[in-house]
């Protein structure tokens, strides 16, 4: 993902005063889709996923003017997004008093039944072994995989190391790959 001088101008004019509803608007419509497909693969559902982008563009709203520019918007943007996506499944993991294991089961049934998922067979399969990655790996594959974001760019996300990344990166490919061969196997 590049950021553009625009994103820049809108940040700052924000950051002035000058017009902040309409430069975050901007903001808002350039980055919403990508931010709401970010936390989807994280929360799994539609409707979940939507209040979690709806609470991460309100506390962008609240911190922009601490937008300090030593990294991208978009990494920045997209660190609040993961943080709120994984806050909100910890929240429900707490309420329901449920292991993670059991929430990630439900997710992924959540995917066989839900009317906002689209894809084939094979999407499915690849969805369902994603939620079941730990989850490091599972954020690491989908912002690699899905987003194709840098290594650099999620280690910045991630507050982490590159090296650790592509390890992490690296065992999410070989489970999947181990999860899908089993899964056609019996298919």
């Amino acid at each position: 993902m590049e950021e553009t001088s625009e994103d820049l101008i809108w940040i700052k004019q924000f950051k002035l005063g000058q017009q902040k509803e309409l430069n975050f608007g901007k903001l808002l419509h350039k980055y919403n889709r990508k931010v709401y497909w970010q936390v989807r693969r994280i929360v799994v559902d539609h409707d979940d996923a939507h209040d979690v982008v709806q609470n991460t563009f309100i506390k962008v709203w609240e911190k922009l003017d601490q937008f300090r520019e030593d990294s991208l918007f978009y990494t920045w943007l997209y660190r609040i997004a993961t943080n709120e996506a994984l806050g909100f499944l910890q929240k429900k993991k707490s309420n329901l008093n449920i292991p993670i294991e059991t929430l990630q089961a439900q997710l992924s049934e959540q995917l066989v039944t839900s009317t906002y998922f689209n894809g084939n067979r094979a999407a499915l399969l690849l969805e369902q072994a994603v939620l079941s990655l730990p989850e490091k790996q599972r954020l690491v594959f989908n912002m690699k995989y899905f987003e194709h974001l840098k290594y650099e760019e999620i280690a910045e996300i991630l507050d982490t190391s590159v090296g650790a990344l592509k390890a992490s990166y690296h065992h999410a490919v070989k489970k999947i790959e181990l999860i899908l061969k089993s899964a056609l196997n019996h298919y």
